[in-house]
């Protein structure tokens, strides 16, 4: 709900309403018709109750003229109606989940947690567009199809973890989570819709290699940015016993540059967690909705009420003065 005045210099006229009220009373308290010799002959009279309230007609003419004043100013309350024109894009995020995604050299976090930090910034970042997410070890799995909940998705997002802490099958099939993504979307009306996948490994399983499962989308339009997540060389990665053992990272970022190529996406490689940042800030700019937000007001007048009010009290004032506080001429 929001207020206006579509006249507020009518407001001027209230300070002067005010002064011209105070300057005839001061001209009538000077101009009284019967005199009297010395007033200390009324000390000790009871005064009444027409005595109290004396000012009352006078006051309930101000009161008239202010509502009339805030009426010429013609107060509006109206309700805000946003209508968004055009169309948002659909993303679809394709996360890895491997064994491989607990390395630690995105520390303090681990590869896994650091791109769940990073991906909620990027959903937070959006506004009109719907969004999906699908996960991938030896298989993949569609965790929360494309929408605009965002806090679900995002409790999604919260409660993924590693598929060797979910007693699920290690391995990366990065065919199948380009596939799995392309499904959420292949039928969409949208006039963009783009997959963001991160991997950290190179295709292990899976029944689609990644390079048919990429001529499968861009045969359905569908851009895919490929991210390439981890250090080169050994990084520590947790083992069972609380400790850590050095890993060789075998990140495939040829054949994640191929489906960005295929598909007319582009590839990224994050080695560190301000890199990853900057990915997705990177993405984000490359992919905006083509939406165009308009805010209408429908204005409603308020004036009414106070004329009518103003009414009421010109009459209730001409009404006291001709009964109880009437005067001698």
């Amino acid at each position: 709900m929001v207020f206006r005045f579509a006249h507020p210099a009518a407001l001027l006229l209230i300070p002067v309403m005010v002064l011209v009220f105070m300057l005839i009373g001061r001209w009538r308290e000077s101009h009284a018709v019967l005199h009297y010799s010395d007033m200390r002959l009324l000390a000790g009279l009871p005064v009444s109750w027409r005595v109290r309230f004396r000012r009352l007609p006078d006051a309930l003419r101000l009161l008239a003229w202010l509502l009339l004043a805030l009426a010429l100013a013609r107060p509006q309350s109206g309700r805000t109606q946003e209508i968004i024109r055009g169309q948002g894009i659909d993303i679809v995020l394709s996360l890895d989940i491997s064994g491989s995604m607990a390395a630690l050299d995105f520390a303090p976090q681990n590869r896994l947690e650091a791109a769940k930090t990073v991906i909620s910034d990027f959903i937070a970042g959006r506004e009109f567009d719907r969004i999906g997410l699908v996960v991938f070890a030896q298989d993949s799995f569609q965790q929360t199809p494309p929408t605009l909940d965002y806090g679900t998705l995002l409790r999604s997002l919260e409660e993924i973890q590693l598929a060797p802490d979910l007693g699920l099958p290690d391995g990366t099939a990065i065919g199948l989570g380009v596939a799995s993504a392309a499904n959420m979307v292949r039928q969409s009306k949208a006039a963009s819709k783009v997959i963001i996948l991160l991997t950290d490994g190179a295709n292990n399983a899976g029944g689609i290699g990644p390079l048919t499962a990429a001529q499968a989308v861009a045969a359905l339009s569908i851009r895919v940015y490929t991210i390439g997540m981890g250090k080169t060389g050994l990084v520590p990665v947790p083992d069972d016993t609380g400790g850590t053992v050095m890993m060789e990272s075998d990140l495939d970022e040829t054949t994640l540059q191929a489906i960005a190529d295929t598909t007319g996406g582009r590839y990224f490689r994050a080695e560190d967690p301000d890199r990853l940042q900057r990915i997705y800030d990177q993405i984000n700019a490359l992919e905006r909705s083509d939406v165009a937000r308009q805010v209408y007001v429908n204005w409603q007048e308020q004036a009414g009420m106070l004329l009518a009010t103003a009414l009421a009290a010109l009459v209730i004032e001409r009404f006291l003065r001709q009964t109880a506080f009437q005067t001698t001429p």
